[in-house]
């Protein structure tokens, strides 16, 4: 049925609903004028953030052996003071006592030789990282004895590691990739465990003190890839020397001296094949963290070195030019890789630089 409404001479006609329609075409309008609201309030809100669904219990990537190692990790973690205890008489000299020491990385025991002057006194104290070595060729101090004597001598107080696996020292890992990489956190702790050096000085009636606010690192072939890696991950001002470090990137480093081996290098090719399936190399190479050191750097390089190649110091010098960090370089016209016929010179330079530098400090 249609009704008739009239306004004036106007008339017009609507349908006519019952009440149940009516309801729900304004309940439907609510509804919708509801929900806009509800979006432009919180369209108002600016911290306002969706909610993504997500799935529950997620698993974090597991954290893999060898992370730990990592040049970034290596500067994150803190590396505590182990105590250091003196062993053997090792030999007098006028000038200095030689004596078999130990201290602990990771509940590992590492032996090592230490000079220490006889005179009475407070002296600085040179950390002594050597090169590689056959373990049957090896004796403590085999790579640093006649540099430490020298250094004794001139009234400094030395240490020098032998690391995991020789001297004395407990075994190192089973993987070749992480013994490596052990030489790391041994040199960072025996660097901490120098805080404790003064009481074993003490306790086996030395005259002599060390000040252990004065640190400074020698390192030669791959002991200065060690040194190296020490400067990069600590950030610290020790004064360095190197003598022909290795100082190429890892494995590349590593790998180079395959040749000498019986295999040619089979196995270690083998092994590091595997180890780069499951992790970067290049978190793990001193040549991506140069611009981390903040010590002053003396280097020395023969040139007739066939272990350590010319070219090589030529650009770990260039590099730290660009990266405008402190660095003198000497060659040596003639000289091997452990500068035979420069000797002398190079330790006389070497001691000169380490005197510089610790009296600045």
């Amino acid at each position: 049925m249609i009704e008739r409404f009239y306004t004036g001479t106007l008339s017009y006609s609507l349908p006519w609903y019952n009440w149940e329609t009516s309801m729900k075409i304004l309940l439907f309008f609510v509804a919708i004028v509801a929900v806009a609201g509800l979006f432009f309030r919180l369209g108002q809100k600016s911290n306002f953030e969706f909610q993504i669904p997500t799935t529950k219990n997620l698993a974090k990537p597991a954290e893999k052996p060898l992370d730990k190692y990592t040049y970034e990790n290596l500067a994150k973690t803190k590396f505590l003071p182990s105590k250091i205890t003196f062993g053997e008489s090792l030999g007098e000299n006028q000038n200095f006592k030689s004596h078999l020491f130990f201290f602990e990385v990771e509940g590992k025991k590492i032996s090592g030789l230490a000079n220490v002057p006889n005179t009475p006194g407070t002296y600085p104290v040179v950390i002594l990282f050597r090169g590689y070595v056959d373990r049957e060729n090896y004796q403590t101090g085999v790579g640093s004895q006649r540099v430490g004597e020298f250094f004794a001598q001139n009234d400094f107080i030395t240490l020098a590691p032998d690391f995991l696996g020789y001297g004395q020292s407990d075994d190192p890992s089973a993987s070749p990739i992480e013994e490596r990489f052990q030489t790391y956190i041994t040199a960072l702790t025996l660097l901490e465990s120098t805080t404790n050096l003064n009481e074993t000085l003490a306790a086996n009636n030395l005259a002599a003190r060390a000040k252990t606010q004065k640190i400074a690192i020698w390192g030669h072939s791959n002991g200065g890839q060690i040194a190296l890696t020490v400067l990069e991950t600590t950030g610290k001002n020790f004064p360095t020397v190197l003598w022909a470090p290795v100082s190429k990137p890892f494995p590349y480093s590593t790998l180079y001296y395959t040749d000498d081996f019986d295999d040619h290098g089979k196995k270690l090719r083998k092994v590091v094949a595997d180890f780069e399936k499951d992790y970067d190399a290049q978190l793990y190479s001193l040549t991506n963290y140069l611009q981390k050191i903040n010590a002053p750097i003396q280097l020395h390089q023969g040139e007739a070195d066939e272990s350590v190649p010319l070219r090589w110091s030529n650009q770990l010098f260039d590099e730290l030019g660009k990266l405008e960090k402190e660095v003198t370089y000497f060659k040596y016209s003639g000289a091997d890789h452990n500068l035979s016929g420069s000797w002398k010179l190079a330790a006389s330079r070497s001691l000169e630089f380490f005197n510089s530098k610790l009296q600045n400090q």
